[in-house]
This record gives C-alpha cells, sequence and structure tokens, in this order.
C-alpha cells in the first residue's frame, strides 16, 4: 500500500474523481485530507440555486439537509482519498449516507453563505463509519452532525431496468 503523505489537497476535479456527484447536488468546493480521519471542506449554496428560490421566499435558507448531505461528502471526498483502509476498497465501492444519527442547528445558513465542514470518522466495521462534524461560518458554529457512512458496491446502486419501483400495490 502507498504511504500517503498530508495534509491532501482536493479541489473541484479531484473531489469529482471520488464521488459520484454532479452537477448541482455537488455541494462541496474543497475538501483537505488532515490525516487518515479528519477532513475540512467548504461548502456553499449559490443564491440562484432553484431550490433555495421556494426555501424561503425572498429569505433564501439552506435546507438543514444540504447541511447533513455536504458532510456525508466531505466525509465520503476526505475517506476516498486519504484512508488507507477506504482507499484499498478500490473504484467499484462508494460511500453512501446510511443513517443520521445525532443532528443539531444552531442557526441557519443563507444562501451565498460558505460554511466550513470539520469532520472526523472512525470505523466501525469493514464497510461502516461513523462522522462526527461541527459547521462553522466565519468561527460561527452553525451545527454539529454525526451521520453513519457504509460503503457498498457501485453496481448494487444501480436500478435494474425490471426490478419494481415504488410502493407495491395491492392487488
Amino acid at each position: 500500500m502507498t504511504e500517503l503523505s498530508y495534509p491532501i489537497e482536493l479541489g473541484q476535479k479531484e473531489i469529482q474523481q471520488v464521488l459520484p456527484h454532479r452537477g448541482e447536488i455537488l455541494f462541496v468546493r474543497s475538501v483537505t485530507v488532515l490525516a487518515h480521519d479528519r477532513y475540512q471542506g467548504r461548502a456553499l449554496w449559490p443564491a440562484d440555486l432553484p431550490i433555495l428560490q421556494g426555501h424561503f421566499p425572498g429569505m433564501p435558507i439552506v435546507p438543514g439537509v444540504f447541511l447533513i448531505e455536504a458532510v456525508a461528502q466531505v466525509a465520503g471526498a476526505g475517506m476516498l482519498a486519504g484512508d488507507p483502509y477506504a482507499r484499498s476498497m478500490g473504484p467499484d465501492f462508494v460511500g453512501v449516507l446510511a443513517g443520521v444519527r445525532k443532528c443539531s442547528f444552531k442557526r441557519p445558513v443563507l444562501a451565498g453563505e460558505a460554511v466550513v465542514i470539520d469532520a472526523t470518522s472512525r470505523q466501525m466495521s469493514s464497510t461502516a463509519a461513523t462522522v462526527t462534524a461541527k459547521v462553522s461560518a466565519e468561527d460561527d458554529e452553525i451545527a454539529t452532525i454525526d451521520i453513519l457512512v457504509v460503503n457498498v458496491p457501485r453496481g448494487s446502486l444501480a436500478m435494474q431496468p425490471d426490478a419494481p419501483r415504488g410502493i407495491p400495490s395491492e392487488t
């Protein structure tokens, strides 16, 4: 296994090499891998993001679920780039958000406001890790978020063309 040297800096191009997210759902702009289990990322939601226009009209606020997703993106990119164990799984695996263990918001994030996510991961099993994160903006704590990330084969995420979708109907 190749020895890693920290910090590891990831810009948009490098993030897209390790995460499957594209377009408007890719909230994270940069990630710094400080150690195999410590990551710092920056996220931003532009004021012209269409979904923010309705949340709330005239006062666009970033939905809390977007902050949770941003934590998952920072952790996913950080682990895949800087955790030797996650890297050893290879490109056929991807980390997915499997659970929100604890979440507390101290204030809203406004559209256009950049946030910093400081995250720490802890391996729980061969495929799962817990992530604890603090979200802040200009040294003002916004949220604390604890999630569970599970590494799964990429192929298991693809919908099969003949697979039933949605809630089964009663016949």
